[in-house]
């Protein structure tokens, strides 16, 4: 996809990946609105001349506020960026339910639901993309982000399901699958991290090229292992 001119909204778009993300878009010539509920940030995007969407995207009322926001603009590209990780270890400690119920409805519900409320402005377009950012560990998951791993998963299914039933339409369906990323939300984790401005760009790239599955980084060589054997993937990524 060409994306001069097109318009683009991306959730999570203030802080991370998103962050870098949104400047990519930019400079490819895109109509860049990003959503942030972190009030600090959100100046930060605006004073950078970025339309942003105040919305938190842990319940229905966020959602609700960003498709309200959102209102009744064109819209080319869908970008379910935004995701929450949570502790929760038994390990270490009785993990937070109420906490766990954010990160499930912002990692899976949030993004159907977005596709469900916008799809009408998606059809209405020459050509659309749907890009949903999932995890090298919707693949095979990691023992101590059982709920994160869940919800990425989840997230995966939806879209290969979303992509045959929108097969022979105007609109893409696109998976990307981030290793671990130097962001926030990794800080503490002791793995090598990608830098986010690489992973930004080869999202980007994806969508340019129109490509059904973007696995980043490390990503690669674990979907290869789980092509060879799915035993294999989970046994390296639940040690950790």
């Amino acid at each position: 996809m060409d994306l001069k001119g097109k318009h683009v909204l991306l959730t999570g778009g203030t802080n991370g990946i998103g962050k870098a993300l949104a400047f990519q878009l930019r400079d490819a010539g895109a109509n860049v609105v990003v959503t942030g509920r972190n009030a600090e940030r959100v100046a930060a995007m605006r004073a950078e001349g970025f339309e942003v969407i105040e919305a938190g995207l842990s319940n229905a009322a966020g959602v609700d506020a960003l498709v309200d926001g959102w209102g009744d603009r064109a819209l080319d590209v869908l970008i379910n960026n935004a995701g929450q990780l949570v502790d929760h270890d038994f390990r270490k400690m009785p993990p937070d339910s109420d906490a766990a119920d954010d990160a499930i409805y912002a990692n899976l519900n949030a993004p159907i639901r977005l596709a469900t409320a916008l799809m009408s402005h998606l059809q209405s377009r020459p050509e659309a993309s749907i890009v949903n950012v999932t995890s090298g560990l919707a693949i095979a998951p990691a023992a101590r982000q059982p709920v994160y791993c869940a919800t990425k998963s989840g997230l995966r299914f939806y879209t290969l399901a979303l992509r045959e039933q929108l097969k022979g339409t105007r609109i893409k369906v696109i998976e990307a699958l981030p290793p671990v990323v130097d962001t926030q939300m990794n800080d503490g984790n002791p793995m090598k991290k990608m830098p986010v401005e690489e992973c930004a760009r080869q999202i980007l790239k994806a969508i340019l090229n129109d490509r059904e599955e973007a696995n980043i980084g490390m990503t690669k060589a674990l979907r290869f292992a789980e092509s060879l054997s799915p035993g294999l993937a989970k046994r390296v990524t639940l040690r950790f």
